[in-house]
């Protein structure tokens, strides 16, 4: 039996879910990346990027590419990065929609004494 789209769906979403990972797409959602440059924008072990790079390389969702010694990484595909901003979105209307919701409740009852 084949596995339901929101099985698989929620799977990949399981599979972003690690903020290292996150950051990675990111960065390269701004262009092509050597791990050296990753290791210095984010605050993480070397053995730990490369365990998240490996997730996501066996994901589909990064490639790689060797020159010499350095290894480059880039998105699959444009898509991913338009995941990253979409996610931007919700959350900075997320946060708007509770700012408002906060300065309601701090604003006095009205008609209440």
């Amino acid at each position: 039996m084949p596995v339901p789209l929101y099985q698989k769906k929620a799977e990949f979403f399981r599979m972003l879910g690690h903020p290292v990972r996150i950051r990675v797409l990111e960065l390269l959602g701004d262009g092509p990346r050597q791990v050296r440059e990753l290791l210095a924008e984010i605050d993480v072990e070397a053995s730990n990027l490369s365990q998240q790079l490996a997730v996501l390389r066996r994901a589909g969702i990064v490639m790689s590419s060797r020159d010499g010694s350095a290894v480059t990484y880039t998105l699959a595909g444009p898509d991913v990065a338009d995941l990253m901003r979409a996610a931007r979105r919700i959350l900075t209307e997320m946060i708007v929609d509770q700012t408002e919701l906060l300065a309601a409740l701090r604003e006095p009852a009205s008609g209440t004494r």
